[in-house]
């Protein structure tokens, strides 16, 4: 819900702005409340479904969405959120938009890393949801330099597989051990078209549950919204400052438990 910060409350660390879906978040999805180790406040935008955003610049203009967007971004802050991410990648271009009505670090998408990438690798792979749908314009948006498009190497998930169905489609269920093994078999595919990638982002926000797996059968590094930045300093600001209490009340159980 939204709404304005209530003295004597504390405020979550984050705000997800998520799109209005139905399908199971496991840990590691951006809707998952444990996925980023701090409070997070989801906000939903009635009606937007994942079809409506995995799609064109073109499209996503035409749907006339941002005042839905901006209005979230402006709740978040007056809930006291200290940064703003979104549920779908593919929200990167909206980012200057969204971060123009806020001064919060607004991090749209985990593509918005590619640039800091690119400076230090000569290619970096992006795994998609919908690799028809993400295009130039979109890496545009996240800062990739005009001349380095083509050293960003995307890999779609399979159109017609369990998860790009079951997430575009909206649906209830996931089976998520044949979503884990498209994913993998996606980054494998990958590897074989482009053997000298080290490094690899997930677009999608609902493909990090399945990172390990992929980790394990690529060797890569991979990239999420949990890498970002901007994201990080909050998140790690946030565990600093509890850890002394964690680790007191650690103490106090292990005391009372000998």
């Amino acid at each position: 819900m939204s709404g304005i910060h209530i003295l004597g409350q504390t405020p979550s660390v984050l705000g997800i702005i998520m799109l209005d879906t139905q399908f199971p978040r496991p840990l590691g999805d951006v809707g998952h409340d444990e996925t980023f180790g701090v409070s997070v406040h989801h906000d939903k935008v009635r009606g937007v479904w994942p079809a409506k955003v995995v799609t064109s610049a073109a499209s996503l203009r035409q749907a006339r969405l941002l005042p839905s967007f901006q209005s979230i971004v402006r709740s978040m802050q007056l809930r006291g959120v200290q940064a703003i991410t979104t549920s779908c990648g593919f929200l990167v271009l909206l980012q200057k938009e969204l971060q123009s009505v806020t001064k919060l670090p607004v991090v749209t998408s985990s593509l918005l890393q590619l640039p800091a990438l690119l400076a230090k690798e000569q290619k970096v792979g992006v795994l998609t949801i919908s690799a028809n749908s993400l295009g130039s314009e979109h890496l545009r948006a996240a800062g990739v330099p005009k001349e380095r498009l083509k050293d960003v190497i995307i890999q779609g998930m399979p159109p017609q597989g369990e998860f790009a169905t079951k997430i575009l489609g909206n649906q209830p269920t996931l089976d998520l051990a044949k979503a884990s093994e498209e994913a993998v078999a996606a980054a494998l595919a990958l590897k074989a078209r482009a053997p000298e990638l080290k490094s690899l982002v997930l677009e999608c926000t609902n493909l990090p549950p399945y990172q390990a797996a992929i980790e394990a059968a690529t060797g890569w590094t991979i990239f999420s919204l949990k890498t970002d930045p901007r994201l990080r300093k909050v998140i790690d600001a946030t565990l600093a400052k509890a850890a002394p209490a964690v680790e007191a009340q650690n103490t106090a159980t292990s005391g009372e438990n000998p």
